[in-house]
């Protein structure tokens, strides 16, 4: 097959009305520059992952049509081009700053659920870092990302009328983590570098939200007590106070990875008071792959559902399964079932999701189950769209509810049957016994790595990156949790041998979890937006293979049980944030009478090529709310001193904020690294 070369005709252009107009015969093809079609892109091996490459044409993605182009001056001067791709629902974006402002590079993010429009602060910063911005629709894998960046080769060639080198890097974080691996790993000049961040393994999921709820099962009565240990100016000791059973899941869970210090926001960690996502919606993706798990789990051998233990026996203890019988169902005016008023309730049911099967009056034949919610105290269901004819036709006074929650329950200890085959995921080595065999019965179909490839298109975490990686992991996130960095940055090392230093840095950041965006309110006073510390990555990313100018190094850090550590000093643990030193009179913690004078002091550094401290912002009473105070010239290290006085009995969790900025700006909004210093004043 032959095609003709796009020329700029072909470009679909906005009329005055504001509709897209075709321009062109036929729609803009990602086409050589000869008249030959390129071959198809495929995969390596069969059912291994699409390779690309810029000289290939993805069989579903190769006929790019631009939708519209317009001239805008918000959030800064650029022209947006938006466009699909043809016989796709797939949509991108290109936002190109003016000709006189661009370097020759692009920046593109990727996440499965976003949508093709960038938000402002992206494209303001890529127009700030000489950069222009492509975003698709997202969706599964990176094989659409791939074909945009390459287009966006061509319409940027075209509108800044150059044929100069284009250099591009992808970045994307959680699911979007997955996207970006699967990306460097099996495109080749598509790409010249990525930053995955907060990034997961092929056995994060589901595992890392099951161990959890298995947590929040066994330690929620003692998790303020445990959130208090590990906060600033507490005991340091965790497992004080708790029985040999919670003392045992506080070991699980930590040894599968989750930040002991992230227990200072315990409620978030064990997702109280019930995670309103059933679990993120993994139930249901395990029960379609792995359906007879949760009667295994509450009849054989080896599971918590049967085992003889204490914690059997609580897991059995928040069993649910509990019949009601329907005394009146309500219907619409069109006669179709809306709600189901029962003679009784389970007394727990608001504390735990709830199947709900529809039974005959006898309370024996299965109708089929039922969607909806059950209001506890007013002894009514409300029946959810969706439920099949069928059950609804079945539906009358008399008939039988059953409402259970054992897969709800099974799921919770699910991890402890997906024991990797694969080598090196130590925080599994918790459920293997001495002769390195799992204790536990192992499900037939490993789930974690079927969700990781499907999000990867394939990919495989090989470690075998087609360019430069810097990956940014925060210490205090208990969602995809620190350890997955380590365990990449592992594969990485293998796979390139001699060149890892020169292809991969790994920057580990205190004071921040797996939310990305503004940190407001009580939250703000123990972490911080880490938005600035991608950004600094990606000017690091581009000076990098541009120019040859190395990064800030990989921070220093020790694994222990699953928890990582890093150096006290700056110089020492490295990365590029700064590091907050402060004290209360000398120590963490201080008790003091109300009206007198607290004194608190900090001492500030900055790793090695990570920038210089431009802003300190202090919170004396741990409401999150922050004010300046001068920190003079910009400079790599600081000392500062304040006061306080407070008139009001009470615990304050006291917060010094510092800001740095990768080139000394305290201006601009972009590519600040921020840390905190916190203390405990006790007021009596």
């Amino acid at each position: 097959m032959t095609v003709r070369r796009p020329s700029r005709r072909d470009f679909v252009r906005t009329s005055a009305a504001g509709t897209a107009v075709v321009l062109g015969a036929t729609p803009l093809l990602s086409t050589p520059a000869s008249a030959e079609a390129r071959p198809t892109c495929t995969a390596s091996g069969p059912g291994g992952p699409v390779q690309i490459t810029p000289d290939c044409d993805d069989p579903t993605y190769n006929r790019p049509v631009i939708d519209s182009e317009e001239d805008l001056t918000s959030p800064v001067r650029h022209r947006k081009v938006s466009g699909h791709f043809e016989g796709t629902s797939k949509k991108f974006t290109i936002y190109l700053p003016p000709e006189k402002q661009w370097q020759g590079r692009f920046f593109h993010k990727v996440y499965p659920t976003q949508d093709e429009q960038a938000p402002d602060d992206v494209v303001a910063f890529g127009a700030a870092s000489g950069a222009y911005v492509v975003q698709t629709n997202g969706g599964i894998g990176y094989r659409v990302e791939a074909a945009a960046a390459k287009f966006s080769r061509t319409v940027a060639a075209k509108y800044y009328r150059s044929s100069r080198r284009i250099y591009g890097y992808l970045y994307g974080g959680s699911g979007g983590s997955y996207q970006t691996i699967g990306a460097i790993e099996n495109t080749v000049g598509v790409w010249d570098g990525a930053v995955p961040f907060i990034p997961g393994s092929p056995v994060s999921i589901p595992n890392s939200f099951t161990v959890r709820a298995l947590a929040r099962l066994v330690l929620r009565e003692k998790a303020a007590r445990i959130g208090d240990a590990v906060s600033p100016g507490g005991t340091g000791d965790p497992y004080a106070g708790l029985n040999s059973v919670e003392r045992a899941m506080l070991r699980e869970v930590s040894s599968m990875g989750v930040p002991l210090r992230t227990w200072e926001d315990y409620s978030y960690v064990l997702k109280l008071p019930v995670d309103p996502d059933n679990l993120l919606g993994f139930v249901a993706v395990v029960r379609s792959i792995d359906p007879t798990y949760a009667d295994d789990f509450w009849s054989k051998p080896g599971y918590l559902g049967t085992e003889k233990s204490p914690l059997g026996d609580l897991v059995r203890a928040a069993r649910i399964d509990h019949t009601s019988t329907v005394t009146e169902v309500r219907r619409n005016a069109d006669n179709v079932p809306t709600a189901l008023l029962l003679d009784s309730v389970p007394s727990t049911a608001i504390r735990t999701p709830l199947d709900f099967t529809v039974r005959g009056a006898d309370g024996t034949t299965d109708v089929g189950a039922l969607k909806g919610s059950l209001d506890v105290d007013a002894k009514v269901f409300t029946l959810a769209d969706g439920n099949s004819a069928d059950v609804l036709d079945a539906l009358a006074g008399g008939v039988r509810l059953q409402s259970d929650n054992r897969w709800y329950l099974a799921f919770h200890a699910y991890h402890r049957h997906q024991v990797p085959t694969r080598p090196g995921f130590h925080t599994f080595d918790q459920y293997r016994g001495p002769d390195g065999q799992p204790l536990y019965p192992q499900r037939a179909i490993q789930i974690g790595p079927l969700i990781s490839a499907g999000t990867s298109d394939g990919g495989t975490h090989t470690g075998k990156v087609n360019g430069k990686v810097i990956v940014v992991a925060n210490l205090l996130d208990c969602d995809a949790c620190p350890v997955p960095a380590d365990w990449y940055g592992a594969q990485v090392k293998q796979a390139m041998g001699d060149r890892f230093d020169d292809t991969y840095r790994l920057w580990y950041n205190d004071s921040a979890d797996h939310l990305e965006g503004p940190v407001t309110g009580a939250r703000a006073t123990r972490l911080v937006e880490w938005t600035g510390i991608l950004e600094h990555a990606l000017r690091d990313l581009s000076a990098w293979v541009e120019k040859g100018r190395a990064p800030a190094r990989t921070t220093s850090y020790t694994m222990r049980d699953s928890q990582v550590e890093v150096p006290t000093r700056a110089r020492a643990r490295l990365g590029v944030q700064p590091v907050v030193d402060l004290t209360v009179h000398g120590r963490d913690r201080i008790e003091v009478a109300a009206g007198r004078p607290v004194v608190f002091r900090a001492r500030i550094e900055m790793p090695p090529k990570a920038g210089r401290l431009v802003s300190t912002e202090w919170d004396f009473t741990g409401s999150g709310t922050f004010t300046a105070h001068p920190c003079g010239p910009a400079r790599e290290t600081a000392e500062v001193q304040a006061a306080f006085t407070y008139d009001k009995p009470g615990t304050y969790f006291v917060a010094l904020r510092a800001t740095a900025q990768r080139e000394g700006d305290a201006h601009t909004p972009f590519a600040r690294a921020r840390n905190l210093g916190r203390v405990r004043v006790v007021v009596r």
